[in-house]
């Protein structure tokens, strides 16, 4: 069989949970199946964070052109390669393809259709128009959670359910339970002044974008509110990239009363992340909606407890692993009660290591694969 792949997200600066999804199946692909061609296209250069691995069946086909790649030269090299299917791994199509091409696109979220209001309104327009037309056109689709199968069903009525495969994603096993000196974590904490040079210093970490879905501005309040009730010592660490509208994110951040106690680092390559995680008292992930969750993952198998927000996926991922909050004050006791109870903070890690379990890229790849296959 011969199968082709849109993999042109791969030569993104930016890293975000679709791209690592799209490398770590292309980790898997060509070693649980080696009959099948796998032709992996993309448009420039790969991310060298993002580079897939080589594989005797794997032909990487580099194709430049400057405009809607997807629609132009990704669509003729369709044409003319005649794969037998075309996985889309992120949510759009080739508007002309030969009829018998079996396509199956992925569906990472709808947040744009819940929360249009958090995206520029370019995207906004790309984002409609490219997903209808994948929803409505391919042979089969792949929701990353049941919440999103469920948002796709409301948004996309006429789409019979059948047509749908929820496949979770998974997390690297390798990096994020890895087990780190304390020497190694302290460098690194000191690294992004997290750390001072006698003892070691508690801190929230969130990981993600940094853009107005991610709710972040009521993290910052709750940190705010713990800093005045005593908690000193505590640091708030906000790691990730600017998306789009963040701005508000960084002002609130710059102006707050305790500034220099929240760092912004920036993009962070994995091990520093891995690293970071392992440090940290407390994982936040306060977000409006997210179609999976990847981070809370990283956080449970880098023995991490993890508050998330309750809503979309991430009591899927989460499950009895984690504390749930819907409200700022909500947020504040529960950081509050892993802050000060040990017994707490143990139970809610073993709980990860177990909750954890049940996901990894492999047994994605292989769902995946089979789909595709089938």
């Amino acid at each position: 069989m011969k199968i082709a792949i849109q993999a042109t997200d791969l030569d993104h600066a930016r890293i975000d949970g679709t791209r690592v999804y799209i490398l770590n199946l292309l980790k898997y692909f060509g070693k649980l199946d080696t009959t099948s061609d796998f032709l992996i296209y993309h448009k420039g250069s790969f991310n060298p964070e993002l580079t897939p691995p080589q594989f005797p069946n794997y032909k990487i086909i580099q194709k430049y052109f400057p405009l809607y790649w997807t629609q132009t030269r990704f669509a003729w090299e369709l044409w003319k390669n005649k794969p037998d299917a075309l996985w889309m791994p992120m949510q759009a199509l080739p508007f002309i393809r030969r009829k018998n091409l079996k396509t199956v696109v992925t569906i990472h979220d709808l947040a744009f259709k819940i929360f249009p209001e958090h995206f520029p309104k370019k995207d906004l327009r790309r984002l409609n128009l490219f997903t209808d037309y994948a929803i409505k056109n391919s042979s089969k689709i792949i929701a990353v959670s049941e919440s999103t199968k469920k948002d796709i069903l409301k948004f996309y009525p006429q789409i019979n359910a059948e047509k749908i495969k929820v496949i979770y994603h998974g997390f690297d096993a390798n990096l994020y339970s890895k087990k780190y000196s304390v020497e190694e974590i302290n460098k690194t904490l000191s690294k992004f002044k997290i750390q001072s040079a006698n003892w070691r210093t508690k801190f929230i970490l969130y990981v993600g974008a940094i853009q107005p879905r991610k709710n972040l501005p009521i993290l910052i309040k709750a940190f705010e509110n713990l800093k005045k009730e005593g908690f000193s010592d505590l640091k708030l660490v906000l790691a990730g990239e600017k998306a789009w509208l963040w701005q508000e994110t960084q002002n609130l951040a710059s102006q707050s009363p305790w500034k220099d106690d929240i760092l912004m680092p920036g993009r962070l390559k994995f091990d520093d992340l891995s690293r970071l995680l392992a440090g940290a008292s407390v994982f936040v992930l306060p977000t409006l909606y997210e179609g999976f969750g990847i981070p809370i993952l990283e956080a449970f198998a880098s023995q991490v407890p993890v508050i998330s927000a309750q809503n979309s996926s991430l009591p899927e991922v989460g499950g009895e692993a984690a504390l749930y909050f819907q409200n700022q004050k909500e947020l504040e006791e529960n950081i509050k009660k892993i802050l000060t109870d040990e017994n707490l903070k143990k139970d809610l890690i073993e709980k990860g290591n177990l909750q954890v379990q049940k996901f990894s890229w492999e047994k994605c790849a292989q769902e995946t694969l089979k789909f595709i296959q089938e």
